[in-house]
């Protein structure tokens, strides 16, 4: 049966209905779209906590379906998700903690989301060329002169984090091969209030640089490898280097990360049947394998019919890791997260196609030319490089900011429609 409630009305009886509220054992919630206020709640007679309800399909046909049609639409209980536990509303964003260092209303928007998190595109050069990134053509880059200088890159950070950012991670491109990284880490690690220095690499030239990098305050490591098969691998990224990957995740388990973090985006055809064997990889070790839905950007041909959903990954696994358990996530986590008995490691989906985490979204992102983004799947961008360059102070700077960030869109759209919107190719945004 199904029942539509406010999110108010969910937010004060969602503890009592777990409990058997109107007679039902099991009440499965999921949110349509945050800006509606309304929840949707499937009950059924065995109970076994709060668990996800998924519509057939994309999380996007709910967003674009009145609810009386939506009772209408099969809803599938996924079995594997059924033992794994979790219940996430717009109000859980006021729950958070106390913080050292406040948000200013710089970086608040119109739906009271706090942007905590700065990703930084140092660069958009890379020494790989996945599909899913850039186009087989390739792209056109920016000239070094319009690129943010190290002391620009430092400057906007720093009005950031003042300001309340306690999070930045490095992306590109590859932002190993920026030659003045290091001098970027010491720096952005020194600023006041910042907690997490992090960065997003393809692992081809890490192993050598890391404990330097280390030593500069880089406190997490995030590195993509989306297959454990070297011919696949260079396939993939139409590159050699696979055994250079993997001796960087050893690097950085061997130098204290905890965990390391291992980036997959899935694909059907290709590396779908590899899921189980990257969730063996954290069997031993302190890895947290994150699989990544397959999202569309300008020039990787995306279909939708190599999206793997979130769904699927899960009953995949949970056949063959039985005692696969929900983790309690943070409001603003973009993974879903699992830890297995006995395992050392944990295993993350990151579903923004299916299931998206808009409502917590806390991201902001700063190109390596300059441009400012507040979604990753939004076309819109302003420049911050020109008004820096132009002379304006840190305050004219915080209003283009602001400005921008009260702009921001409740959630983004459906993965059918992000596919036909214009936008830039993943390395020139940053992953």
């Amino acid at each position: 049966m199904l029942f539509v409630v406010s999110a108010a009305t969910l937010r004060r009886c969602a503890t009592k209905a777990s409990g058997g509220l109107l007679g039902f054992k099991r009440l499965n919630f999921f949110s349509v779209n945050c800006e509606s206020e309304f929840y949707f709640c499937q009950g059924s007679g065995s109970f076994r906590g709060l668990t996800s309800g998924f519509i057939d399909g994309t999380m996007s046909l709910a967003y674009a379906t009145p609810y009386a049609k939506l009772s209408e639409s099969p809803i599938k209980d996924n079995p594997a998700s059924d033992k794994l536990s979790y219940a996430t509303s717009c109000a859980q964003l006021s729950e958070a903690p106390a913080r050292d260092n406040p948000v200013s209303d710089m970086l608040v928007d119109s739906f009271g989301r706090r942007h905590t998190y700065l990703r930084i595109s140092l660069t958009e050069r890379c020494n790989l060329r996945c599909l899913y990134c850039m186009p087989a053509e390739g792209v056109e880059l920016t000239s070094n002169p319009q690129l943010l200088s190290p002391n620009e890159i430092v400057r906007l950070a720093n009005l950031f984090v003042s300001s309340g950012v306690d999070k930045i991670r490095l992306t590109g491109g590859e932002p190993t091969i920026r030659k003045d990284i290091e001098e970027i880490c010491l720096q952005l690690s020194s600023l006041k209030g910042l907690k997490t220095l992090a960065i997003t690499t393809n692992g081809i030239t890490l192993a050598r640089k890391l404990p330097r990098l280390k030593e500069c305050g880089l406190s997490s490591v995030n590195i993509s490898l989306d297959t454990l098969v070297p011919a696949k691998f260079e396939f993939m990224t139409r590159r050699k280097g696979h055994e250079r990957v993997m001796e960087s995740i050893q690097t950085a388990i061997d130098l204290g990360y905890n965990p390391v973090k291992v980036n997959c985006v899935v694909m059907r055809g290709f590396n779908d049947d590899e899921v189980c064997d990257f969730v063996e990889m954290t069997r031993d070790k302190p890895i947290n394998i994150r699989f990544i839905e397959f999202m569309p950007f300008d020039g990787n041909v995306w279909n939708v019919k190599k999206l793997v959903p979130y769904a699927e990954m899960l009953d995949r696994v949970v056949k063959q890791f039985t005692s696969l358990r929900r983790l309690q996530d943070h409001p603003t986590e973009t993974a879903k997260n699992f830890m297995i008995d006995g395992h050392c490691g944990t295993v993350s989906f990151i579903t923004s196609m299916t299931k998206n985490f808009c409502a917590g979204c806390n991201r902001l992102r700063l190109l390596a030319d300059g441009n400012f983004k507040v979604c990753l799947f939004g076309p819109s961008e302003v420049s911050l490089r020109d008004p820096l360059r132009s002379g304006v102070d840190d305050h004219e700077l915080g209003e283009i900011i602001s400005a921008a960030v009260k702009r921001k869109k409740a959630s983004h759209a459906g993965m059918f429609d992000i596919a036909k919107t214009a936008n830039r190719p993943m390395i020139h945004i940053g992953g």
